[in-house]
């Protein structure tokens, strides 16, 4: 194979270090749909993965601002955990994966690519979903675009 096809890859590389916060701009915004918000709760929302490692990749964040998990109320940390695991549920009725990868990278040091806003990665996993290509080419192949893994997982047409 000579070329892989994968257009929104050219945003990302190009993009560098977003200005602000995602999180907090994005739960702000007002509009789900495009921001692909999955949830939202009264403390913490779920939403899709913008550069996913695998299709249906989510994030789990609380709506204040924090770093850290030290920095959580009893409530928001509750309700953080209880969202991963409803999230997690989502992902297995509308995708059937065989499993999950649920992760949180704390501080940049540690990989978060956003490290001043918590977030908890939940990606679903496939039986044979580790194709040849992150290690011949350093890169993921994603099955399916944005909007149509929101309206899949949302039911909301687009």
């Amino acid at each position: 194979m000579e070329r892989l096809w994968a257009p929104w890859r050219k945003g990302y590389v190009e993009a560098g270090a977003p200005r602000g916060c995602i999180f907090c701009e994005k739960s702000d915004a007002g509009d789900d749909a495009k921001h692909h918000i999955i949830a939202r709760g009264k403390s913490c929302f779920s939403l899709l993965n913008r550069f996913p490692y695998n299709g249906g990749h989510l994030m789990v964040a609380p709506f204040r601002h924090v770093a850290a998990l030290d920095a959580l109320t009893d409530e928001e940390l509750l309700e953080l955990m209880r969202m991963i695991r409803d999230q997690a549920a989502l992902l297995r009725r509308r995708l059937s994966p065989d499993g999950f990868n649920i992760g949180i990278n704390i501080g940049r040091v540690a990989g978060a690519g956003v490290a001043d806003h918590l977030h908890v990665h939940v990606v679903p996993r496939w039986s044979g979903d580790t194709n040849f290509m992150p290690a011949t080419a350093d890169t993921k192949v994603i099955s399916h675009a944005l909007d149509e893994m929101y309206s899949r997982l949302t039911g909301a047409a687009k």
